[in-house]
């Protein structure tokens, strides 16, 4: 049940934003194979002076970050990094424009329908 942010500092057109969640929730959806259902996304457009960028982006600078249980094996992660900078580059944002942080932790620190993910 990952929940992912997707963080840009421009504002785009409403069809761009939606391409962009889907091509974020389609190369995560694939590389840890899970339903689409399962993801809980959300796309933070900030003001540019309150989001600075690295000296060497421009505007298309987007960070992902991705929370999730732990255990993806590292080549399920290496899919999802490759996946994710195809979809991106798909929609003109290169990937040395992007950034990608992956947090994993253990399901007891998961509260799903008011109970642990880790079922105890």
């Amino acid at each position: 049940m990952p929940g992912v942010t997707i963080e840009v500092r421009r504002c785009l057109a409403p069809e761009s934003e939606r391409a962009l969640i889907g091509a974020v929730a389609a190369a995560i959806t694939s590389a840890f194979d899970i339903p689409e259902s399962t993801l809980a996304l959300r796309l933070v457009v900030h003001e540019p002076e309150r989001f600075p960028l690295p000296r060497d982006k421009d505007e298309r600078f987007t960070l992902i970050t991705i929370d999730c249980f732990e255990g993806r094996s590292v080549e399920m992660k290496r899919a999802l990094y490759a996946a994710l900078a195809t979809a991106l580059g798909d929609l003109g944002i290169p990937a040395d424009h992007m950034k990608v942080s992956l947090r994993e932790s253990a399901r007891e620190n998961w509260g799903i329908l008011g109970v642990p993910a880790s079922g105890d």
